[in-house]
């Protein structure tokens, strides 16, 4: 047999799992009450206590001059409440929305970093239930603030936009109402969801890669298996990266929405 032909049988006979969108449906762990909890869940839960945690040890004892902790938490905070807050509401109305907005941010942030701690290996919002239930919450708050600040104003100016020639509402307000309405907690729910779901893809296919090449494969393809593993080092960092802009940009876009809501000529 050639050498050529003794690769393709190891490759006929090793095989390579690539990942697959079952990794976003795994299996039932155990169930309470009608909840079922499978391995998402569970991170989601570690998550959740563990940023509960920090924020609770990291403000309960504030001092005049910070510590490292303390310092790290105030920036979070500043760059919330100035960056976000601040610059896209304004200060009165910023810091009417800052306890929602730094929740959304602190939030989002631990959870998708998740994806990229040994062991947890997938990130909170990589199923559509957190982000949806945030955008929904980002939705809500976005009426209640245009409703509260004018109500008749608001949808009026939602729906019939300043300057346009009346003549052309009868398209431009459908157009508005998809908009406004429709699509923005769509694509708040979709820009969120997808770029964990595709960050986890791609880390677990680096890996998965490296293993078949070094373990499975051997010889030649060591070399490939070294240039994966290197690519999913890479890619690990640049998920790092991504979590903190997708918490970032989710934040800020709930702020946009809320100020477009509290604006003037509403």
């Amino acid at each position: 047999m050639t050498h050529a032909a003794s690769l393709l049988v190891r490759f006929a006979t090793d095989e390579f799992h690539p990942p697959s969108i079952a990794e976003f449906f795994p299996e039932i762990l155990f169930s309470i009450g009608p909840l079922s909890v499978h391995r998402i869940h569970l991170v989601q839960f570690l998550a959740t206590l563990v940023v509960v945690l920090i924020l609770w040890l990291g403000t309960r004892k504030l001092k005049l001059i910070p510590g490292r902790g303390q310092a790290l938490l105030e920036m979070g905070f500043d760059l919330v409440r100035v960056n976000i807050a601040h610059d896209m509401i304004g200060k009165k109305d910023g810091d009417r929305f800052l306890p929602l907005l730094t929740t959304i941010f602190f939030m989002v942030l631990f959870f998708n970093i998740t994806g990229v701690i040994p062991f947890l290996n997938i990130a909170g919002t990589s199923i559509i239930a957190v982000p949806l239930l945030l955008a929904v919450i980002s939705y809500v708050t976005f009426i209640y603030a245009g409703v509260r600040k004018s109500p008749w104003g608001f949808i009026r100016n939602s729906l019939f936009p300043p300057g346009v020639p009346p003549a052309l509402y009868i398209i431009v307000a459908p157009l508005e109402f998809i908009s406004t309405f429709i699509v923005r907690p769509v694509t708040l729910t979709l820009r969120l969801l997808m770029n964990m779901m595709v960050g986890h893809l791609m880390l677990v296919l680096f890996f998965a890669a490296t293993q078949f090449f070094i373990f499975s494969m051997g010889g030649f393809w060591t070399v490939l298996g070294a240039g994966t593993l290197a690519f999913g080092f890479a890619f690990t960092a640049f998920e790092i990266l991504v979590a903190f802009l997708q918490a970032y940009v989710f934040t800020i876009l709930t702020a946009v929405y809320i100020q477009l809501a509290v604006a003037d000529e509403h």
